[in-house]
């Protein structure tokens, strides 16, 4: 039995700071309408630009800016940075077509990969979600069902994480390892099936609010592993869908 799974993807990005050339200090700023000899501002804020050269967010007249955390579990994210990030948030996935080949039968190990790779630098976080357009269907109409996880340690698309070592569980679904993942998953040992479209929301996969711990930064990556265990009297065919995965930053 071969089976294919198409991935489309969506993604945003921003951009919100673009240098052409290095910005340093000096000690006098002018242009042909105006000198300033000491440069040094106690308040102000606003987008000064020079045509070609740079673009630039800039606020003046904080004091401490900077991240500052708490032991009784507080964290400030005080300037303009944290709104205005330095950081252009990006997502992309690798690859956008997994190939099961042929399947083997009553086996854990039908697996393939997908690697989400984020660059987040808003204070507000961001989500990865993701979704099926609809079960696994063969040319012939036949279907792989979701997976349930294993009898007593269930699971589903967006409550409930569970344990998948029995080798008579069958149907498809994922875990997920590395940065940002939803704790649920315990380091790829539980499992979830895919939110349905339409008639179930994308569930996320990927991803932290400033309450979770979200930290800035690029590069943060991010693996799903997608795991397809038949039965003997599953019908023969190629079977195939759609994930969609939806990036959102939050500001």
């Amino acid at each position: 039995m071969k089976l294919k799974i198409s991935v489309l993807v969506f993604g945003f990005m921003l951009l919100v700071l673009s240098l052409a050339h290095p910005v340093g200090a000096v000690s006098s700023v002018s242009s042909d309408n105006y000198q300033i000899d000491w440069p040094n501002l106690n308040m102000g804020a606003g987008l000064p630009s020079a045509e070609g050269v740079y673009k630039l967010g800039v606020t003046t007249g904080q004091t401490a800016p900077g991240f500052y955390e708490y032991t009784d579990g507080y964290r400030i994210r005080a300037g303009f940075q944290y709104i205005h990030s330095i950081i252009p948030f990006s997502f992309s996935l690798s690859p956008v077509n997994l190939n099961f080949g042929t399947l083997s039968v009553g086996v854990l190990t039908n697996e393939q990969t997908i690697t989400l790779t984020v660059n987040s630098g808003s204070a507000g976080g961001y989500q990865v979600k993701a979704q099926e357009n609809d079960l696994l269907t063969s040319n012939a109409n036949s279907t792989i069902a979701d997976t349930t996880c294993d009898t007593g340690d269930t699971c589903d698309h967006d409550t409930d994480f569970g344990t998948w070592t029995d080798t008579s569980t069958y149907g498809f679904g994922y875990t997920m390892t590395g940065d940002d993942v939803p704790s649920g998953f315990s380091s790829g040992t539980k499992f979830r099936n895919l939110a349905d479209a339409p008639g179930e929301d994308p569930v996320k996969v990927m991803g932290k609010t400033p309450a979770e711990g979200h930290q800035a930064g690029r590069g943060k990556i991010a693996t799903m592993s997608a795991r397809i265990n038949i039965s003997n009297i599953q019908a023969a065919g190629i079977y195939r869908n759609i994930l969609t995965f939806i990036a959102i930053p939050t500001f």
